[in-house]
């Protein structure tokens, strides 16, 4: 990728863990990708890379002031969506009745971020480019390939990030996608969602990261032997071959081969 991404696409993703160098280890080790702990003035934030270009990034989970939280966070990726005027993608996105949790604020002279929830409870951040585009590389393995809602209101989902970002929506084409909707940029399928009807009860309404494997039997053996949970085993569906992870910090994540040459960022 070489920036910047069009408003509405998803264009960065980072976690937050109570124990920042165990997830570093354990990402790093999977995916082969380079991080380290950030300096103080950036609260120790790792931008993550693989090839020498960002993936994600990595923070310890802590309050504004430097203090432990508590209660402690969810331990959850979060997505982040491009926009060029994030102060009125904000009041839009209260406007249509989502909430706002973080921000704005300027991160340096990188960009500026938000983060908020959607009407449905789906937690996810805005990010308006400065020197920092977002993900550098996609698509490949070990890097992010797609990003997926999962919301017990579509309907609701639909009409609050169609009236907020310059995005449609459009049921997939693909033969026996079950109704699964996708989200475009001009035209662009740029990220989906599915009902999560079919989903473990008790399982909050959320955006999940899709890594790129070229293996996904062998990625899901390795992060199981470096501590995660198979939430959802290895198995082959319309777009290719998946699996659905925590990590051992209990962040949910999907694999994937996609068999699809058409298969997005």
């Amino acid at each position: 990728m070489n920036g910047p991404y069009k408003p509405g696409t998803p264009c960065w993703i980072d976690l937050m863990v109570p124990d920042q160098q165990a997830a570093l280890d354990f990402y790093t080790e999977l995916f082969g990708w380079q991080g380290e702990i950030g300096p103080p003035e950036t609260g120790g934030y790792s931008v993550c890379t693989l090839k020498g270009k960002p993936v994600a990034g990595i923070m310890k989970a802590m309050n504004p002031d430097g203090t432990v939280p508590d209660p402690m966070p969810p331990t959850v990726w979060t997505t982040y969506l491009a926009t060029d005027a994030i102060d009125a993608t904000l009041k839009s996105a209260t406007d249509a009745h989502g909430t706002a949790l973080v921000g704005p604020m300027d991160v340096m002279d990188l960009g500026r971020m938000a983060v908020l929830a959607d009407p449905t409870g789906a937690a996810f951040g805005l990010w308006q480019a400065g020197t920092f585009d977002g993900a550098g590389i996609v698509n490949e393995h070990g890097a992010l390939i797609w990003n997926e809602l999962s919301t017990g209101d579509v309907p609701a989902a639909v009409e609050f990030y169609t009236s907020v970002l310059p995005v449609t929506t459009a049921v997939s084409e693909m033969p026996d996608a079950g109704g699964y909707t996708e989200f475009k940029v001009n035209g662009r399928a740029v990220a989906g969602m599915m009902d999560m009807k079919n989903l473990p009860a008790g399982t909050p309404p959320n955006w999940l990261p899709y890594f790129h494997a070229d293996s996904v039997d062998e990625v899901e053996a390795a992060a199981v032997r470096a501590g995660a949970s198979v939430l959802m085993p290895s198995f082959d569906m319309v777009a290719g071959r998946m699996a659905v992870l925590a990590d051992p910090q209990g962040a949910p994540f999907a694999i994937i081969t996609a068999g699809s040459p058409e298969q997005p960022a």
